[in-house]
Parts: structure tokens; C-alpha cells; sequence
């Protein structure tokens, strides 16, 4: 019933380690308008922190500074490690949830800057797309137009994984300049690739629209709501990365 792509999103997360039932709380339960309200609250503090690492990346004459580095890798690791702690202790989201934001946004406002640097109006262009899919997908699946069926899971879940074993092999390679051939260039191989794991990307939003909405009907803890928002913020970061990339190559031809 809780399968997701996001390994945020597990099966075990509202299960009861004791019992291994579902755990309900008829009162103070997690809601749908709650979970909601903390997705839009980590959003403003991931927008905050962005805003400030983009002003702190590029010289008014549009160079990037030396401290762009700090706050990519910065914000990249420290955002794993708050995830990982997250992911095994749900019942820290409330504090987790929003320092995960806040470092999720340095490292995205430096590598937007950096980015935008190179192709002018790409940032933009990738925000309208994150956003427009958010609630396409949004619509499609409160509409019934897409349903997160066992096979649909099965399906994305799968492409997802395979996704992850790509680039974790892209990173090992790196330590020994071997580079990945074609699917990380701007050929027609490299934006095939790239539309690929957009698409995966998008589709684990339904995975995480389903996988909260579960949530909400078995009555889980109030937490889940930073928990759900959390989640569902490592999908929209996952899949406007994706969009940047796949908007560079695409630029990277004309």
C-alpha cells in the first residue's frame, strides 16, 4: 500500500515497529491541509536560503566567487546526512524536516546561479516546469486520470532504482576519470537520458501524492506531516536538478 520511489517514502514508516500494525491516532492525526501547510513552509525556507547563496555565488558582473564551492558542497552533504537522519527517525521531521530545507537551499542557489551563468533564463525556465508538473500531477491524480496502481509502484520504483545505480556509478567512476559515455552529454543520447529520468522523477510525485494520502487515512501521528512535506520536498529537489539538466543540453546545442 506504501510503496514509493522516494526513499524517504517507505512501506515500514507508518508501521508500528512493535506490532508491525499501522499506527492511529484518532486525535491530533495527520491531515492533508497540514501536510500541505509544512510543504509550502519548508519551500519558503528553502527559497530563503537560495536567495542568499545566489547572491553570495556571483560577482555583479555575473562571475561565479570561490565561495560557490563552499555552498554546494555545503549544502549537498550536509542536505543528505539531515535526510538520512530523517528518513530513520521520522519523529524528528519537525526539526529535521526544516534544517533539510534550509540546506537544501544553499545548494540550490549556488548551482542555479552557476547555471544560470552559463545559459541565461535557465533558472526561470526551470522553476515554471518544476511547478507546472507539481500540479499537473497534482490534478491528474486527485482527478483519477493517474492511478498509483501496484504495477504503477512496481514500474516506477524499479526505474527509479535503476536511475540511482547510474549516477551512484557515475560518482564511483569519477574517483578514477572514467566518465559515463553519452548519457551525461548534450547528444541526443545524453536528452533522451535526461527526459527519461525526468519523467521517473515526475511520476514519483504520484507515488508521494499516494503514499501521503495513505497516511492521512490511516490516522498517523501529527509528525507525518513533516514528514510527508519532507519527502515530497526531495522529490520537487530531485526533479528540478533534473530539469536544469536537461534544459543545459538542450541549450548546449543551439
Amino acid at each position: 500500500m506504501f510503496r514509493s520511489g522516494n526513499p524517504a517514502l517507505q512501506e515500514s514508516t507508518f508501521l508500528d515497529i512493535g506490532s508491525g500494525s499501522v499506527v492511529r491516532r484518532d486525535a491530533d492525526a495527520m491531515t492533508l491541509n497540514g501536510t500541505v501547510n509544512k510543504t509550502g513552509i519548508l519551500l519558503l525556507l528553502a527559497l530563503l536560503t537560495a536567495a542568499f547563496a545566489w547572491s553570495q555565488t556571483l560577482t555583479p558582473d555575473g562571475e561565479a566567487l570561490p565561495v560557490a564551492r563552499f555552498y554546494l558542497l555545503g549544502g549537498a552533504i550536509g542536505g543528505f546526512i539531515v535526510a538520512m537522519i530523517t528518513t530513520f527517525k521520522a519523529k524528528w521531521a519537525p526539526v529535521t524536516a526544516p534544517l533539510y530545507a534550509l540546506l537544501e537551499g544553499f545548494f540550490l542557489g549556488a548551482i542555479s546561479a552557476i547555471y544560470e551563468q552559463r545559459f541565461n533564463g535557465i533558472v526561470f525556465q526551470a522553476v515554471l516546469l518544476t511547478v507546472g508538473t507539481l500540479f499537473a500531477l497534482l490534478f491528474a491524480y486527485r482527478s483519477g486520470l493517474i492511478k498509483a496502481t501496484e504495477n504503477f509502484k512496481l514500474g516506477v520504483v524499479a526505474a527509479t532504482g535503476g536511475i540511482a545505480l547510474v549516477y551512484l556509478a557515475t560518482i564511483v567512476l569519477g574517483f578514477f576519470n572514467v566518465s559515463v559515455p553519452f548519457i551525461h552529454e548534450s547528444g541526443l543520447i545524453g536528452i533522451g537520458f535526461s527526459l527519461f529520468v525526468v519523467v521517473i522523477a515526475a511520476l514519483n510525485l504520484v507515488l508521494d501524492f499516494d503514499f501521503i494520502e495513505n497516511g492521512v487515512q490511516q490516522g498517523a501521528p501529527k509528525y507525518m506531516e513533516w514528514y510527508g512535506a519532507f519527502g515530497l520536498m526531495v522529490t520537487l529537489v530531485w526533479l528540478y536538478i533534473e530539469f536544469l539538466r536537461l534544459l543545459s543540453k538542450l541549450q548546449s546545442r543551439n
